[in-house]
């Protein structure tokens, strides 16, 4: 990444150098410039060098301990630290030793007594090379992650054709991938509508005996399919900002009949008790979006079903929270005795295309979206969801929604 002037830092310089005096004056020349660190022996530099990874380092010859030709090769021997430029800075005046330090990898050296400037300017050439070797690396990664988008990109796009039949692609990965949703629901539901009018028109005319549980399987998994690409559809609405609520009057009590009486029904298959309490104080008639509100309620139902083991329980309870300008607010839950969820599998449990558990989505079947969008129709009506579980031991999911008071 690119420095801006609110992330850009300064340079680091570490000196290290056994004398005080030294360690001072290079300070003083250094600091106004640079951040700078300095350690008096070899073993806490390395330390110091690994920390704070330093883009220059200056670095006395003789030290005790650890002098300086040990201390470079140890710095030059680790991955994050081999590439810090190293200046000697020696009063050693002999050939052999300016040969031996560069030999390990010094990248230049400074005579003591040392002049100012000739730090300064020696500190600014290594500061300016690391720099520009920088830049280039972030150069180089930027345009090799621009080029595995382009190859990404270039792949969906050849994907998207091939599904889409030269259909117009978005140019947005996620708006194009909403398209495709929407398209492929649409192209979906009205073969699945035919054949479930066709399933409906062959079990009124009667069938055989052993046929009978054939076409009521393949009836049950016609519904569910249709279902899948109903909620597929009110996901791509959801994301485009196209799922809106009807304002209209509804019987309540009649439609908690409607989608308890499918509860029942599919309970009953599995030898499951479904027990209801529903508050008579909620009024009978209220104003919102009867349909989503049904969705919600079927769903968190269906899910109570499918993740509760046979000759199960569960339980529907309603009731009214208070009124107040002329709206009522609900609190509804369903709670079942089943496999429950985890309390690290409840962190995505309302997220879009995520499911508690991934073995229980390809046992008990589902993707993952009706939690998602009941989340969503709650919000819309000015209420919230939540669930209380733990594993083995059941799950009570509990939402509130206020809805307007007739007259």
């Amino acid at each position: 990444m690119t420095d801006t002037p609110e992330n850009k830092r300064n340079n680091i310089v570490l000196i290290i150098d056994d004398e005080t005096a030294n360690i001072i004056a290079l300070t003083n020349i250094l600091s106004p410039e640079y951040d700078v660190f300095a350690a008096k022996n070899g073993h806490d530099a390395i330390i110091l060098a690994e920390k704070h990874l330093p883009d220059v380092v200056l670095l006395d010859v003789l030290m005790p301990g650890m002098d300086g030709y040990e201390v470079i090769s140890t710095l030059k021997s680790k991955e994050n630290t081999r590439d810090i430029p190293v200046i000697f800075i020696t009063g050693l005046d002999n050939i052999d030793a300016e040969k031996k330090g560069l030999s390990l990898g010094a990248a230049d050296y400074i005579p003591k007594p040392f002049s100012p400037d000739i730090v300064k300017l020696r500190v600014q050439i290594q500061i300016k090379l690391v720099n520009h070797i920088r830049a280039i690396e972030e150069r180089d990664e930027m345009e090799r992650q621009l080029n595995i988008i382009r190859e990404l990109e270039a792949g969906l796009i050849a994907a998207k054709e091939q599904a889409e039949h030269n259909r117009e692609l978005a140019e947005h990965s996620s708006r194009a991938k909403s398209e495709f949703l929407a398209r492929m629901s649409h192209e979906m539901l009205t073969p699945m509508n035919a054949i479930m009018g066709l399933l409906q028109l062959v079990k009124m005319k009667g069938l055989p005996a052993g046929s009978v549980d054939y076409i009521e399987d393949i009836d049950d998994n016609a519904a569910g399919l249709l279902e899948l690409i109903s909620d597929v559809l009110d996901i791509s609405g959801m994301e485009y900002g196209t799922l809106k609520l009807t304002d209209e009057p509804f019987n309540v009590f009649q439609m908690f009949k409607e989608v308890l009486d499918t509860a029942k029904y599919n309970a009953s298959k599995r030898e499951q008790t479904v027990v209801t309490n529903i508050d008579p104080a909620i009024p009978a008639s209220l104003i919102g979006d009867n349909k989503r509100l049904k969705q919600v309620i079927a769903n968190l139902l269906a899910n109570a079903v499918k993740f509760t083991g046979e000759k199960g329980e569960i339980r529907f309870d309603a009731k009214m929270l208070g009124e107040e300008d002329n709206k009522a607010k609900l609190q509804i839950f369903v709670e079942d005795n089943g496999i429950g969820i985890s309390e690290e599998q409840q962190n995505g449990i309302f997220t879009i295309f995520e499911q508690a558990d991934g073995s229980a989505s390809r046992k008990h079947g589902g993707i993952g979206l009706g939690l998602a969008l009941s989340k969503r129709i709650v919000e819309m009506m000015d209420g919230d969801i939540w669930i209380d579980s733990e594993l083995g031991k059941g799950a009570r999911f509990t939402f509130t929604c206020v809805l307007r008071c007739r007259g």
